[in-house]
């Protein structure tokens, strides 16, 4: 297979254009010239006079630079540099949109506007260097054939081959140097500053001959070179002297003087990339064990902590929450579960790079690094069904894109080399732990009558071993080892494995390649990127800084079939991450991560947002709105209360975009259509709650203080108390059958949801598809927890009591299976029977005449309401019902129209009665009048059913308390009755 290259993609040549219309204005500098060092009698090879080479040569001022920084800044609506603070200059483009391809461009563009002959491409790691080195390779006849034949040079810096800087800095043509920072930040070992001049460099130190020439430098993933603003990395590039420093990357930590930026949102708004689902795996009712995971540890003004997980009693069961915990913390204590006896915090480290907590437990201790748990559910359970998963991905697209002639490759990201790969004491190779699944799950897989097609024809003796391979470093017995790139000979061991992965990237592409699946450490984290990756699966953390940005972005380019040619939408390129968190969680995360690496401020309009915006001249040329009446136009919208001081968008605003009532000034108006397209991709989606807007509900006074309603008011206001009897025979009795009958007790399992991730100028949203799957997870190391003693303290039942509904239940053997959940679910059924044992034995008694709500309450007592949840009504003692549910608000309607219907009230939150199941607070007071004459008087309690077993049962307990609270106030001759009603005519037919 040839990869094909397309040349005209409008947003890489913008890309392209921005860097070159840098030196707008430069004279071309086809002339050779040299560069000579006079001799001294301090150089290493006094006597000698040598040119140096043939260089770059720049003579335009730094105001032209300046004028020119800002006519692009402004072009692509970028805020503008306020002055020429240094030669570096940005690019920011999201990974797999071609960023490579887009740098090499610009060089052969700058050498065919401008004479520039001398790149240095610096990288921060061997995956890259190796990526861009293919990446010339696969190019060089598509760049000869659009620049006219142009001969250029280009080479891996070697500082065994240091001749070949020679060459670089003396050859009259295109020249290419790529190297990794690592060959130029540490003087004292590095070649390149002078250990290895000899004659084979003209007697000259390596960063002279590079440093006279004066190159353009390329640095790709600058992030990772520098070290920091100050670093060795940033140090060792400025040494070289450079005309001017280009800086490529989607995740930028220092902005410099950008641009152009293709940042996440423009790449997934314009299709340029993979769209993105994740299929999400939560663990639920995996509480069966102290479990502790280290967050992150903390110096706070000399106070260290650190930020914990742990699985904390709370009023609605047992729930994984975070806490600071210090030295000495009991965590018994902190979480409230007996789980945690004795277990407790110990020493808490916060140096940089050995950061680390103790944790003390019976029996032992553990040192956790942040990410680390203790007590977690089996890991290789969890990454089973991951790898399971991932497979199921990866078989359900081949099925589809096969067809098509796409090959569909699936990463896996792991935590250390050993779990795929291992060696036993005579240097054979052993299959890991992942190794061994993948394997297992594979040929499981191939055996699925979904999967027919693919296995027909396939001997799945050995495919399952063919089908996936590892890239890891390569040591130099051949064996694997995790890559840590600290070193030269580590940089040695990642070299060896890079070549092969990188050197066979269109082999892998092809159908006839048995190759699929990917097992890599921290080799492929950026640098690698493959076309048809598909499924990234994370067996280990995704949590450190642009780790998920990084991992997502091995699989983001856009996919090739087997011609090499790029295919385009959404239909066939949706890259599926396989992880362990909720698909909330994942976005949330993905948002933060690109909010802090790449300056998007999602939801907000920042001052310079309009400057790019068309306007025409009274001449009918087309010019930029420009960054001062971009600034004036964000001061109307701050004006307008559209925005915030900080430019956020306000919900002002989505109402305005939404209703098409967006007021601008008189003179942007012609721009109105291109300010509100701008506006739009901000602010996100317009569907807006305009209902949340809180009203005052007033009193109807006539109603009030009418006699009609005083009448009523008399017969419902007095307050009652209440006693209870009941029969603990009859307790346990129900006990029993509520725990027989309680929901099946389920083991730990693993939750699958899938997810569509959409990036927009908004921010990341995720919506849920379908794809949602159960899978339980064996736990066999569970230590059961004093089962009495937990349900005593719940219940206050007597252990004899506890230990009667137990043995009468037949449920023991649930209690092994998920001892927590069964703790819960056992507290919840008794707890409940026990309330509505009190209230079959509940018997109510009016308190003294001086005990009542007085019907002055309703003036004094402010009620409020969301205009989308109030009727005007015209009986009822205030001017609006506040309704709660769509049968409060039939009730309320048919009120108002009944004639019969005198006055009534939605009787307010303050109107309570006291029960054992917390206050009750019923819906309606009503007035009925019968043949014009005789009045009845309700309390109605509007349901959907009348049937109490339809009801939940602290729902019916509460009625009949209502039931019982209202016969103890009927002592006059006409009292209120107290009745259940699914609409009025339930109320009227009690007449």
């Amino acid at each position: 297979m040839k990869l094909h290259f397309e040349p005209n993609l409008d947003y890489q040549l913008q890309a392209v254009e921005a860097v070159c219309d840098l030196f707008r204005g430069q004279e071309i500098c086809r002339t050779e010239f040299t560069v000579t060092m006079p001799t001294t009698k301090d150089m290493q090879f006094p006597g000698m006079e040598s040119d140096l080479g043939i260089g770059n040569r720049l003579t335009l001022l730094d105001d032209d630079l300046l004028k020119s920084l800002h006519d692009i800044q402004l072009r692509n609506g970028l805020p503008p540099s306020g002055t020429l603070a240094s030669g570096d200059f940005t690019v920011e483009m999201e990974t797999g949109t071609g960023k490579t391809y887009v740098y090499l461009r610009t060089i052969f563009e700058l050498n065919k506007r401008y004479g520039f002959t001398k790149f240095v491409i610096v990288v921060p790691s061997v995956a890259i260097k190796e990526g861009v080195y293919k990446t010339l390779q696969i190019t060089e006849d598509h760049f000869k054939g659009l620049y006219a034949g142009v001969p250029f040079e280009y080479f891996l810096y070697d500082s065994s081959k240091l001749g070949q800087v020679r060459n670089f800095a003396t050859s009259s043509q295109i020249q290419i140097m790529v190297m990794t920072v690592g060959a130029i930040n540490k003087k004292d070992v590095n070649n390149i500053y002078g250990k290895g001049a000899n004659e084979s460099t003209g007697g000259e130190k390596p960063i002279d001959l590079v440093k006279a020439v004066r190159p353009i430098l390329i640095i790709d993933e600058p992030q990772s070179v520098d070290g920091g603003l100050s670093g060795a990395g940033k140090t060792a590039l400025d040494a070289m002297s450079p005309l001017c420093t280009l800086r490529y990357s989607a995740t930028h930590v220092d902005k410099h003087q950008m641009v152009y930026r293709l940042d996440a949102v423009d790449a997934h708004d314009k299709g340029l990339v993979k769209q993105i689902e994740i299929a999400a795996a939560t663990v639920e009712d995996a509480f069966n064990k102290p479990y502790v995971r280290l967050l992150k540890v903390e110096n706070k003004r000399g106070r260290i902590s650190a930020l914990v997980e742990l699985d904390k009693m709370t009023a609605s069961g047992v729930r994984r929450k975070e806490s600071v915990v210090v030295d000495g913390d009991n965590l018994e204590m902190v979480t409230g579960r007996a789980i945690y006896a004795d277990c407790s915090i110990g020493e808490i480290r916060v140096e940089k790079g050995k950061e680390f907590m103790e944790l003390r437990f019976p029996g032992g201790e553990q040192f956790l690094k942040p990410g680390e748990a203790y007590g977690d559910v089996d890991a290789l359970a969890v990454q089973r069904q991951m790898i399971r998963r991932t497979i199921k991905e990866h078989l359900d697209k081949e099925l589809r894109l096969r067809p098509q002639g796409i090959k569909v490759l699936s990463l896996f990201f792991i935590d250390e080399v050993a779990k795929y790969r291992s060696y036993d004491s005579d240097g054979n190779s052993v299959k890991g732990d992942y190794a061994r699944i993948f394997e297992e799950e594979y040929r499981r897989a191939a055996k699925l009558p979904d999967y027919f097609t693919l296995f027909s024809e396939v001997d799945l003796t050995h495919a399952p071993e063919e089908v996936h391979n590892g890239y890891f470093s390569i040591d130099k017995k051949g064996g694997w080892t995790n890559t840590e790139e600290n070193n030269q000979g580590n940089r040695e061991s990642a070299e060896r494995a890079y070549n092969l992965i990188m050197k066979e990237k269109e082999k892998l592409l092809s159908l006839e390649t048995p190759l699929k699946f990917i097992f890599s450490h921290s080799a492929l984290k950026e640098g690698w990127d493959n076309p048809n990756v598909f499924q990234i699966c994370a067996l280990r953390e995704m949590g450190s800084e642009r780790e998920r940005r990084q991992t997502i972005g091995r699989g983001l380019r856009l996919c090739v079939n087997q011609h090499g040619l790029r295919l385009r939408g959404f239909e066939v390129n949706t890259l599926t991450v396989i992880a362990t968190e909720s698909y909330e969680q994942f976005a949330e995360n993905l948002q933060r991560e690109i909010e802090a690496e790449t300056g998007i401020r999602f939801g907000i309009v920042e001052e310079h947002q309009f400057a790019a915006i068309s306007v025409t001249t009274d001449e009918g040329v087309s010019v930029p709105l420009g960054f001062e009446q971009s600034k004036l136009l964000w001061e109307h919208l701050k004006e307008q209360n559209y925005i915030d001081s900080k430019g956020k968008v306000q919900d002002s605003l989505k109402s305005a975009l939404k209703e098409g009532t967006l007021l601008v000034p008189e003179q942007f108006r012609p721009q109105l259509d291109q300010i509100t397209a701008v506006l739009k991709k901000l602010a996100g989606r317009l569907e807006i709650k305009n209902a949340n807007e809180r009203r005052q509900v007033h009193t109807r006074q006539a109603v009030l203080h009418s006699p009609e309603f005083k009448e009523l008011w008399e017969r419902i206001k007095h307050k009652t108390t209440y006693r209870v009897e009941f029969d603990n025979e009859k307790l346990v009795e129900s006990c029993i059958k509520a725990l027989q009958n309680a929901p099946a007790i389920l083991k730990t399992r693993m939750q699958w949801h899938k997810a569509e991730i959409v990036i927009g100028k908004s921010g990341v949203e995720a919506t849920e598809r379908s794809g949602a799957a159960t899978v339980v997870l064996d736990e066999n190391d569970i230590e059961l927890p004093d089962l009495l003693t937990d349900l005593q303290d719940r219940t206050r039942l007597t252990r004899r009591t506890i230990h009667r509904i137990l043995i009468g239940s037949e449920r023991l053997d649930d209690f092994k299976r998920n001892p927590q959940q069964f703790i819960e679910l056992a507290a919840e059924a008794i707890k409940r029977c026990k309330q509505l044992a009190v209230v079959d034995g509940i018997k109510y008694h009016r308190l003294g005449d001086e005990h009542f709500y007085a019907q002055e309450l309703f003036e004094q007592q402010e009620l409020t309401g969301y205009l989308k949840n109030l009727i005007p009504v015209q009986k009822s003692v205030y001017e609006q019902v506040v309704y709660d549910s769509d049968p409060e608000a039939t009730f309320a309607d048919q009120l108002e129209k009944n004639l019969a219907i005198k006055v009534y009230a939605k009787l307010p939150g303050w109107f309570r009665i006291p029960t054992p199941l917390d206050t009750y607070n019923p819906d309606w007071a009503v007035l009925v009048e019968k043949d014009g004459e005789e009045r009845i008087y309700f309390v109605v309690e509007t349901k959907s059913s009348l049937f109490t077993d339809d009801l939940r049962d602290k729902e019916s307990a509460k009625i009949e308390c209502g039931k019982a609270h209202f016969k103890a106030l009927s002592i006059c001759e006409t009292p209120a009755r107290y009745v259940v009603a699914r609409s009025l005519d339930d109320v009227l037919n009690r007449v």
